[in-house]
């Protein structure tokens, strides 16, 4: 059968019982290894930010050491994605795209929407990235993020969207969103002191018309296509069914606390109680700042 690019391969208003059911699967069989956490409120500049510390890395330390193990074997990086687990499936998106289960989730079915040939992480989405996107948000409503590169926090080289289920009202930064001030159809945030662009987003409106404007968010934000469409700059891309916003990132973290995409969604994540106190006694939102381009830098 010849497909279309743009043809959707599960069948529409089945996925989230899919995600459920291989939640449950994975649990019983072992391959989904959830990282337990405790959880902190820091209110900071109007925003109530989720802070999580980790309970237990132990899984994820011994993953990445069988990582670095394949590689000093092979000479080559070890891709979770090529082949990914079995266990972990969900569904075929379409003829580019397929999702699956977040290993090591922290967030109840964290779900991955990964490139079906190796892709690098620090390419731009495509339309085909954005088709995918639609077609999962269609189904599951939630948190669509991207770690454009390393500096914003990719910690897997192979081209990957993610999506956390959670409505608008659970994101810790949507009471500022309300405060856009908008020309040309971009944004600012005024309670974000930091280089950043944001605009609407419509359920309906077509992948096409997301491309265009996520390539209009990275112009205002200084960020183009290089060689084979690679990013000229690190950035963190969040987006719902709703809005779109990218924030470009000048270091991955921020004494020792790695900062991803969701950190600018105001979801935090420490590993001990050290690390949660430096995020109470900065300021989480100073914490964004250092790791992106503070508006009085650029």
């Amino acid at each position: 059968m010849i497909m279309n690019q743009g043809e959707i391969l599960f069948k529409i208003g089945t996925l989230w019982e899919k995600i459920k059911q291989t939640t449950a699967d994975g649990l019983e069989c072992g391959a989904l290894k959830s990282i337990p956490t405790e959880l902190e409120i820091v209110e900071h500049e109007q925003v109530k930010f989720v802070v999580r510390i980790l309970a237990n890395l132990t899984r994820k330390k011994a993953a990445k050491e069988q990582q670095k193990k394949h590689k000093l074997e092979t000479g080559k990086e070890f891709n979770p994605f090529l082949p990914y687990e079995q266990d972990l499936f969900v569904a075929d998106i379409s003829e580019t795209h397929v999702c699956i289960l977040n290993k090591f989730n922290v967030v109840d079915h964290h779900l991955l929407i990964i490139t079906r040939a190796f892709e690098e992480q620090e390419s731009l989405l495509t339309l085909a990235d954005f088709t995918a996107m639609w077609a999962v948000l269609g189904d599951v409503d939630g948190l669509v993020f991207y770690n454009g590169g390393k500096l914003a926090g990719a910690s897997q080289r192979h081209k990957h969207l993610q999506l956390v289920p959670i409505n608008k009202n659970e994101i810790p930064i949507t009471p500022l969103l309300a405060k856009a001030k908008f020309k040309n159809g971009i944004a600012t945030i005024p309670g974000l002191p930091f280089s950043h662009a944001f605009t609407t987003l419509y359920p309906d409106e077509s992948p096409e018309m997301t491309l265009d404007k996520y390539y209009a968010l990275l112009e205002k934000v200084g960020i183009k296509a290089v060689d084979d469409n690679k990013q000229s700059g690190a950035y963190n891309f969040l987006a719902t069914r709703e809005w779109m916003l990218i924030v470009p990132r000048s270091q991955e973290e921020f004494k020792s606390i790695s900062i991803n995409s969701l950190g600018f969604s105001g979801a935090l994540l420490v590993k001990n109680t050290e690390q949660m106190q430096l995020v109470k006694d900065i300021g989480p939102m100073n914490i964004l700042k250092n790791v992106a381009f503070s508006i009085d830098m650029r």
